[in-house]
């Protein structure tokens, strides 16, 4: 039986009585996390929908006030390549042409 491990949801950590329990609900248990409701925009009200996908973007939490100085240092940014990143994948690299 496996020792204590600082990952426990690592299914190599758990007892094998534990894993066959959880695989026999084949998915059915994924992604729960406690949260009700389930099924985000997909299963919201259709006229609810309607008025989330009208704004167009405008409903945004955002990261930028619009005119902002933050956002115009990064739109000047649009097209510098990301350099210094050893993993695949982490960056994106845009090229101007």
């Amino acid at each position: 039986m496996p020792t204590a491990n600082p990952n426990p949801a690592n299914f190599a950590n758990r007892p094998h009585e534990e894993v066959e329990a959880i695989a026999s609900k084949g998915g059915q248990a994924s992604h729960s996390h406690g949260h009700s409701g389930g099924g985000g925009f997909a299963s919201m009200d259709p006229g609810k929908q309607h008025d989330i996908a009208s704004k167009g973007g405008q409903a945004s939490s955002g990261s930028f006030e619009p005119g902002s100085e933050k956002a115009r240092e990064a739109g000047q940014k649009g097209g510098v390549e990301i350099v210094g990143s050893d993993s695949v994948g982490s960056g994106v690299v845009m090229i101007d042409g």
